[in-house]
């Protein structure tokens, strides 16, 4: 089955400070702040939505097409992407911008500044659904290029090719009415809890109005694990135990690839949202969101043990 996945594709920049912000910053002075943080070194990371997603999703044995936009320096990333078996046909490239790019500085006590930079983030995609056959597709419009996330759901319903809304940090940029018409013939809604508050604010709408415009809504609770909502039926999942937990950032992500993987190979919702978690469990046990690995062996002992 294809798999579309539209989103982001960025490289994420990890600075370490040393020391801490607060002994650098002078509250009284906050409105001329000028300050320097020295850092230890920078490591690069692949990231973004559609790129952790498709990552996922290749150690699970399937080759999604990433719907997303890139930039000049995106060369390291395309190979990457090609090691993993990923088709790069639906990328398009900005060749004036570089790829999106988020500059994270953390300090001894974890907090952190971080400067992001859309680039060809600022560009859609515009992939060509031309042949496309709503059977044989299953589509995860992630946090992206707007253009893209409010075309690509009106194309699927054209089509009738179920999608999965995953709004996540679009949400303010996107307005009520625009996120209630995406959300409205979806096959799902997933966000964590915080931002499922933020979209009931911005629609002025309630998980029992969702359900009368999606099938289902998916909410993450993070180590507390998730809970599926249909309209009749409310059921948790527990989360799936790791060995170690290092860095929970591309957890999200990586539940939304097992959680597709179940539903493309025709597992029930509840089965493939413990996939999802099982998924996330491997990806918090690395730093960065394409670390992880993983065997199909791995994988479903993992599973079996927890579920």
């Amino acid at each position: 089955m294809k798999i579309f996945t539209s989103g982001s594709l960025a490289y994420d920049y990890i600075m370490d400070f040393p020391g801490k912000f607060e002994d650098h910053i002078l509250p009284e002075k906050i409105h001329i702040i000028n300050v320097c943080f020295t850092v230890n070194g920078l490591t690069e990371k692949f990231g973004g939505t559609a790129g952790n997603i498709a990552y996922s999703l290749s150690l699970l044995e399937e080759k999604p097409l990433i719907l997303a936009s890139a930039g000049k320096d995106f060369d390291s990333y395309e190979t990457w992407l090609r090691q993993h078996n990923l088709p790069t046909a639906g990328i398009r490239k900005i060749q004036e911008e570089f790829t999106a790019g988020a500059y994270i500085t953390t300090d001894k006590s974890d907090n952190q500044i971080t400067g992001f930079n859309p680039g060809a983030m600022k560009y859609p995609s515009l992939y060509n659904f031309d042949g496309i056959k709503q059977e044989k597709a299953i589509a995860i419009i992630a946090p992206g290029n707007i253009e893209d996330m409010i075309s690509y759901s009106r194309t699927y319903k054209k089509y009738s090719v179920p999608y999965i809304f995953d709004p996540g940090q679009t949400i303010p940029a996107l307005s009520g009415d625009q996120m209630a018409d995406i959300i409205t013939g979806s096959e799902m809604l997933i966000s964590n809890d915080y931002e499922l508050e933020l979209i009931k604010k911005a629609t002025k709408l309630e998980s029992s109005d969702f359900l009368k415009m999606t099938k289902c809504i998916i909410t993450t609770l993070g180590e507390n694990g998730s809970i599926v909502y249909f309209q009749d039926q409310e059921t948790r999942i527990p989360s799936a135990k790791a060995n170690v937990l290092s860095d929970p950032t591309g957890a999200g992500d990586a539940y939304r690839a097992g959680m597709i993987k179940g539903m493309v190979t025709g597992k029930d919702l509840i089965t493939s949202a413990k996939m999802g978690a099982t998924c996330a469990s491997f990806s918090v046990e690395h730093h960065g969101t394409q670390e992880h690995k993983f065997t199909q062996e791995d994988f479903w002992s993992r599973y079996k043990t927890n579920f």
